[in-house]
């Protein structure tokens, strides 16, 4: 009896399971992501991602230790409107060929904004100089996007083993990942290409395009570094960079403010308070206050005393060390919704997730 009551509810578990066996599981690839081209400082690893990230992506270790990113469906249209609003700035035609240098850039546009513009990209075969120059050679790209300092080597390379002449002309270069390299700048008008800064960064997209922002929630707040030094906020949350305003322009347009290749390092940096929410239930603020923390490496606190219900969300950046005998202050206050739109947007992420949260019966969590 016992045997056949076993084979019962293997057969149950078999065929009518509601959960899905390993074969079964969605899988997310690199050319899902669109990433899907080689480094050399990385391995391909699976993982198990949560349904309520469309995403994860890391960052690139340039300032600190790669810490892993991830990226919420609710913020995914803003990144992709910066994305598109940065393609037609730069005079992107719909439907060029893109070449990628690194392929984990393709995640701070997220490969969906690409598609949207009807871009195609290809990687390098090897994540090298002279793939580049092959790549550039073979492939002629009408669109570059790759750090200025690798694609700057390149081209003096190029020069140096006689193949400047079958290098591709008129190309129009995205310069991100790293503050742009100005000794770029000379060597690509020798091939008439189109060099533009763009910044950003993994955690929450592109920001700036030759020192023009790219999105509305865009804020320049005072910074600890004083003079003309100027902290770059997105959406009422901090990003750690301090960049010089004004000063004549950007090199790469002369209407651009926010010189972003003159980047420092914020010090110290910025603590979030949330001081006031639009919504009733503050528990709601605090577990997003603990996500982003965690997905984005940005301290979040939310004040004992917030004001809820309030008619839009207000943060207030403080530093986080104080010197000693010095008062308790506020360096800025960021008041919405247009300002903290992309800290309101991980809020209702929050909210879509506590709706709808995806549970395993087999990972059940006692209160």
């Amino acid at each position: 009896m016992c045997k056949q009551q076993l084979e019962r509810l293997e057969i149950i578990v078999d065929k009518f399971g509601s959960a899905p066996t390993i074969s079964e599981m969605h899988r997310r690839t690199l050319a899902d992501k669109g990433i899907n081209g080689p480094t050399a400082a990385h391995v391909i690893e699976e993982v198990h991602c949560p349904y309520n990230l469309a995403y994860v992506t890391f960052t690139t270790g340039s300032s600190a230790f790669q810490n892993i990113v991830g990226v919420t469906f609710e913020e995914l249209p803003d990144r992709i409107n910066a994305t598109l609003r940065a393609l037609s700035l730069a005079n992107v035609k719909k439907n060029a060929r893109a070449l990628v240098t690194y392929a984990p850039l393709v995640n701070v546009y997220s490969a969906q904004g690409l598609h949207e513009y009807g871009l195609t990209w290809s990687f390098l075969h090897r994540s090298s100089r002279d793939a580049l120059i092959v790549a550039l050679c073979r492939e002629q790209p009408e669109l570059i996007i790759g750090e200025s300092g690798f694609l700057r080597v390149a081209l003096e390379d190029a020069t140096n083993l006689g193949l400047k002449a079958a290098l591709p002309r008129d190309c129009i270069v995205l310069c991100s990942g790293t503050p742009l390299d100005l000794e770029l700048l000379p060597l690509a008008e020798k091939c008439n290409w189109h060099v533009h800064d763009l910044y950003g960064c993994q955690e929450f997209g592109w920001i700036t395009l030759d020192g023009c922002p790219l999105r509305e929630d865009v804020t320049l707040a005072p910074s600890p570094l004083g003079g003309d030094y100027r902290e770059l906020v997105l959406g009422g949350l901090p990003l750690a960079d301090s960049f010089l305003v004004g000063a004549g322009g950007h090199v790469c347009n002369p209407n651009g403010a926010i010189l972003t290749y003159r980047r420092q390092r914020t010090h110290p940096e910025y603590e979030i308070h949330v001081v006031a929410t639009p919504h009733s239930d503050p528990t709601i603020v605090e577990k997003t206050a603990r996500s982003i923390l965690r997905i984005k490496s940005r301290v979040v606190k939310v004040r004992p005393d917030i004001q809820c219900g309030s008619g839009a969300t207000a943060l207030e950046l403080v530093p986080s060390i104080v010197p000693t005998g010095q008062p308790f202050k506020a360096a800025a206050t960021i008041i919405g919704p247009e300002k903290t739109r992309l800290f309101d947007s991980l809020v209702e992420a929050q909210i879509a997730f506590q709706k709808t949260g995806k549970t395993d019966p087999a990972w059940v969590k006692k209160s």
